[in-house]
C-alpha cells in the first residue's frame, strides 16, 4: 500500500471557520495523540512494521518524510524518501501504511499535529527507530 493524502476540506463565512475531512474513515482508529515539535527540530526516523498511522495538522504546518523500509534489521541508507507538507487550513489526512518510517517537522510556531493509530499504546511490539543521519539525502 501507498501512503496518500485524504482531501479535507475548509468553509469560512461570517460566523468563523470549518475545518472538516468527510472522506477520511476513522473507523481503524483506536487510540490518538498529539505531537508539538519546536521550530528547527526534526523527529526523525522511526516507525511500524504493522502498525499504520494517519496524521493530520490541526495547528500550523508540518513536513512529512516517509520512507518505506526494505529489512528492518538493517534497512538500505540510500531509500527513497517521500514528502508530504501538512497544513491546518485543509484538514488534509496524511495516511501511512504499514511499514514506514516518518520525519516529522513543524514550519510553524506552535504547530500541532494529530496522529491516528489502529493499535492501542503497548498492544503490539513494533517500534523501530533509526539514528538521525542513519538515511541519506536523496
Amino acid at each position: 500500500m501507498t501512503p496518500k493524502i485524504i482531501q479535507g476540506n475548509s468553509h469560512k463565512d461570517q460566523r468563523g471557520s470549518l475545518s472538516y475531512n468527510n472522506s477520511f474513515d476513522a473507523s481503524a482508529v483506536k487510540r490518538m495523540y498529539v505531537i508539538e515539535n519546536d521550530l528547527g527540530f526534526i523527529r526523525r526516523w522511526q516507525g511500524h512494521k504493522i502498525e499504520q498511522r494517519w496524521f493530520t495538522a490541526v495547528s500550523g504546518r508540518f513536513k512529512i518524510q516517509l520512507i518505506q523500509v526494505d529489512d528492518w534489521k538493517a534497512p538500505a541508507v540510500d531509500l527513497e524518501k517521500l514528502t508530504f507538507e501538512l497544513v491546518n487550513e485543509t484538514f488534509n489526512v496524511l495516511h501511512i501504511p504499514n511499514g514506514y518510517v516518518t520525519s516529522i517537522q513543524a514550519l510553524a510556531d506552535n504547530s500541532k499535529l494529530l496522529v491516528m493509530s489502529n493499535y492501542f499504546l503497548n498492544e503490539i511490539k513494533d517500534e523501530y527507530r533509526y539514528p538521525v543521519d542513519y538515511f541519506k539525502n536523496k
